[in-house]
């Protein structure tokens, strides 16, 4: 059956395929991006400094819309909900497929209910230890916290944080054994470990780097795949021997399921060229930001690919939300 709405999608669709470079792929209703969680954290500078690029290419306003809450589900339910015209988007991170393993019944399937654009960038995660404890690498760490089974304590941010969960992951391809002490945020994980409380944790390297440079704490290796261009002198995990073994802060665009592939193929082609601009490189790595880009199917296998991880990482974990 032939509805108002399904014509309106076909026209939309069609004046995104035929539109020159350039040009407005939808009309001049504001676009809303909405980031689940507060403001000043890595999704919300991704958004905002892509959606002030968008307006300005396309002249249409964007408004970035902070829906914390939840762990995210708040925010994320509302695009969930919202008609897949291309004018509601979703800016999330880790939570985004985390969440799964830690929440039942979340209102919505982060697969099926979404409509993956773009992989924007991430954020490394760095390994650190007080100043006390007498490991300069992590073959040194894991080899001393053996030694003390079961009397190290580590900090995160918070139960099924992207912070705790690396270090899971890390306690089962080590096989060493750690106490968790959850925070409410990054600045009491900070604090204590800098003061001694706890022995290590994972913190964004942005947060890291500074109190390494100045004592407070010692970093023995970055998460990510490859070492982060603005710190070139850590040494990843991997390269220490430490297998298997991957995590970061990621930060991803995604639309309502249902969102027309014409009208996402056009945000995924603009925002590329956005986000390889040497100006958004250079304010994404003020923020430990490492822009990535790609393709909608390159995103979603990395979805697939992070859920799974997550899954497996709580499952043998027995981690329950707080």
């Amino acid at each position: 059956m032939v509805t108002i709405r399904s014509v309106c999608l076909a026209i939309l669709a069609l004046a995104a395929a035929v539109a020159p470079a350039g040009a407005q792929p939808l009309t001049s209703r504001p676009i809303t991006m909405i980031v689940p969680f507060t403001p000043a954290t890595g999704p919300d500078v991704m958004a905002r400094l892509i959606g002030e690029e968008l307006k300005a290419r396309w002249g249409t306003a964007v408004v970035v819309e902070n829906k914390p809450g939840a762990t995210g589900v708040i925010g994320t339910q509302l695009v969930a909900r919202a008609a897949p015209d291309g004018y509601t988007l979703l800016m999330t991170s880790n939570p985004f497929t985390s969440g799964v393993s830690l929440f039942a019944n979340l209102p919505y399937d982060p697969i099926k209910s979404f409509a993956p654009i773009i992989d924007v960038g991430a954020g490394a995660l760095a390994l650190c230890v007080n100043p006390a404890v007498p490991a300069k690498t992590a073959a040194e760490f894991v080899a001393y916290a053996k030694s003390r089974e079961e009397e190290l304590n580590y900090g995160s941010p918070g139960i099924g944080g992207p912070h705790h969960l690396a270090m899971e992951l890390f306690k089962q391809v080590t096989g060493i054994a750690m106490r968790h002490v959850p925070y409410r945020g990054s600045a009491g994980a900070t604090q204590d470990i800098v003061g001694g409380h706890v022995s290590a944790g994972f913190l964004s390297l942005s947060i890291a780097a500074p109190l390494a440079q100045n004592g407070s704490l010692r970093i023995l290796g970055v998460a990510s795949r490859d070492r982060v261009p603005t710190s070139p002198e850590l040494p990843t995990l991997i390269e220490q021997g430490i297998r298997s073994f991957e995590a970061e802060l990621w930060f991803a665009l995604l639309a309502p399921a249902g969102t027309p592939p014409d009208i996402v193929a056009r945000y995924n082609t603009t925002i590329n060229e956005i986000v390889r601009e040497p100006r958004i490189v250079t304010l994404a790595a003020r923020q430990g930001i490492v822009i990535r880009g790609g393709t909608p199917a390159a995103l979603a296998g990395f979805l697939a690919r992070d859920l799974a991880t997550w899954q497996k990482v709580v499952k043998e974990a027995g981690i329950k939300p707080d």
